[in-house]
C-alpha cells in the first residue's frame, strides 16, 4: 500500500517537474509576464499618409507573426479617404484603436474612413502569415495601396 501512495505522489509530481523546466525556457524567451502583449514584443510602423494623389507608404511592410505592432495612420484633409483590407484585418488580432484619445475596442475591422484631417493609431498582434494590402476603395494606383507581408 506504502508503495502504491510513494508511486502515485512521483507520478503526481512529474507534471510539475515539467512545468519548472518550461518556465526556465521562457525566461531565456525574454518575454515578459505578459507574453505576446508585453514590451520586448513591441515594434511600431512606420505611418501611412492619406493624401489626394500622394502615396500611402515608402516601401511595402514586412511583419512578423506573433509580433505587438503599432500602426499610425494620418490624413491631411485633402480629400475624404479611406483604408480598406478586409484580408489584412482579418489575418491580425486588433487590441484597440485610438482616435483623438478615444480608445475603442473592436471585434473586427473592415476599413477606416477619414472625413477630414486627423490619425488614429492601431495596435494589434500580426498572426496570419501571408501577402495583404490596404488601399484606397475604388483606386487602381500602386501608390494608392500598401503591401503588408506577414511572416
Amino acid at each position: 500500500m506504502k508503495r502504491m501512495i510513494l508511486a502515485a505522489a512521483v507520478l503526481c509530481a512529474l507534471p510539475m517537474m515539467a512545468m519548472a523546466d518550461d518556465d526556465e525556457a521562457a525566461e531565456g524567451a525574454e518575454m515578459g509576464l505578459a507574453g505576446l502583449l508585453s514590451a520586448t514584443n513591441r515594434a511600431e510602423l512606420p505611418p501611412l499618409t492619406l493624401s489626394a494623389g500622394q502615396p500611402i507608404a515608402a516601401a511595402p511592410l514586412k511583419l512578423k507573426s506573433g509580433t505587438y505592432y503599432t500602426l499610425e495612420i494620418e490624413a491631411d484633409g485633402s480629400q475624404e479617404l479611406a483604408l480598406e483590407g478586409s484580408g489584412f484585418f482579418r489575418a491580425i488580432w486588433v487590441n484597440e484603436v485610438v482616435i483623438e484619445g478615444i480608445e475603442v475596442r473592436p471585434l473586427g475591422i473592415d476599413s477606416i474612413e477619414f472625413d477630414e484631417a486627423g490619425s488614429a493609431e492601431m495596435s494589434f498582434i500580426a498572426i496570419k502569415p501571408g501577402s495583404y494590402f490596404l488601399k484606397v476603395p475604388g483606386s487602381t494606383g500602386d501608390s494608392q495601396q500598401v503591401e503588408i507581408v506577414i511572416e
